[in-house]
C-alpha cells in the first residue's frame, strides 16, 4: 500500500515588509503578528503546487523581532470580476488607505502533505517530496511567492538545520487567527483558531482540530 503523506519539509521565508490582514479591520489593513497558516500554505504552494497534494502546515517558528511598519497606499476600491472591467487610475474607484505591517520578517514553516483524491495511479509521495526538494534548492517558484499581499515579496529558501526562535519571554496568545477557509460546503466559511506563540513557535492546528473546536464553541454559545 502506497504512503498517503510526506515527510515534514522547513521552508524559510524572509523579507523587509509583510501584511497578514486581519479580516476584522474593514477598511485599514493591520497585520497578524505573525503569518497565518493559510499565508504559509501559499509560499508552499508557490514551490509546488499540484492538484494530487494539499500542504498541512505544522508550526510557524519566528527568527526576527516583531516590528511594525505603517504607510499610505492607493488602493483600487473595487475586486476585478468577471463582467466588471474598470481602469485603476480611475479617480472614482481609488481611495487611499494606511497599513500596519511588518517589517524585516523572518520565519521557517514546518510542513507535510498528504495526497488528495485527485492523485492518479502514476503519483506517489516520493515523487512529489523529490520535486519538492529539487524546486526548492533551485529556487523555481510557480509563482512569486509574498507575505500576505502580492507586492510583498518574500525569499524563499531550505531552512538551516539550527534555527533560534526570538526571545522565550515573548509567549503569550496572538487571540482568535485566520487559518483558512472551508470550501467543501455550498458556501464558503472561514475558519479560526485560538493562536499561541510559545518559545518563539505557533502550533498550527489540523483542520480536523479547528473544526472540531468550532463545533464545540458554537454548542457551547448554545
Amino acid at each position: 500500500m502506497k504512503a498517503q503523506s510526506g515527510r515534514v519539509f522547513r521552508l524559510r521565508a524572509r523579507g523587509p515588509v509583510a501584511c497578514f490582514s486581519r479580516p476584522e479591520m474593514k477598511v485599514e489593513r493591520v497585520s497578524y503578528e505573525v503569518m497565518t497558516p493559510s499565508a504559509a500554505r501559499g509560499l508552499l504552494e508557490a514551490v509546488l503546487w499540484k492538484p494530487a497534494i494539499r500542504w498541512q502546515v505544522h508550526e510557524i517558528t519566528v527568527l526576527a523581532p516583531i516590528a511594525w511598519t505603517s504607510f499610505r497606499r492607493n488602493e483600487v476600491k473595487q475586486r476585478m470580476s468577471e463582467g466588471v472591467t474598470f481602469f485603476a487610475d480611475d479617480s472614482d474607484r481609488r481611495a487611499q488607505r494606511n497599513t500596519v505591517a511588518l517589517r524585516d520578517v523572518d520565519y521557517v514553516v514546518s510542513a507535510s502533505f498528504h495526497l488528495t483524491e485527485k492523485a492518479g495511479p502514476e503519483d506517489s509521495v516520493r515523487k512529489f517530496e523529490e520535486m519538492f526538494e529539487r524546486r526548492l534548492e533551485k529556487g523555481q517558484t510557480f509563482q512569486a511567492p509574498y507575505l500576505g499581499c502580492r507586492e510583498f515579496v518574500a525569499a524563499v529558501e531550505p531552512a538551516p538545520e539550527q534555527v533560534r526562535p526570538i526571545e522565550p519571554e515573548l509567549d503569550r496568545s496572538l487571540g482568535w487567527m485566520f487559518y483558512d477557509f472551508d470550501y467543501r460546503g455550498e458556501e464558503t466559511v472561514p475558519l479560526f483558531f485560538e493562536a499561541r506563540l510559545e518559545r518563539g513557535r505557533m502550533k498550527v492546528p489540523t483542520l480536523e482540530q479547528v473544526l472540531k473546536a468550532q463545533v464545540g464553541a458554537g454548542e457551547e454559545r448554545r
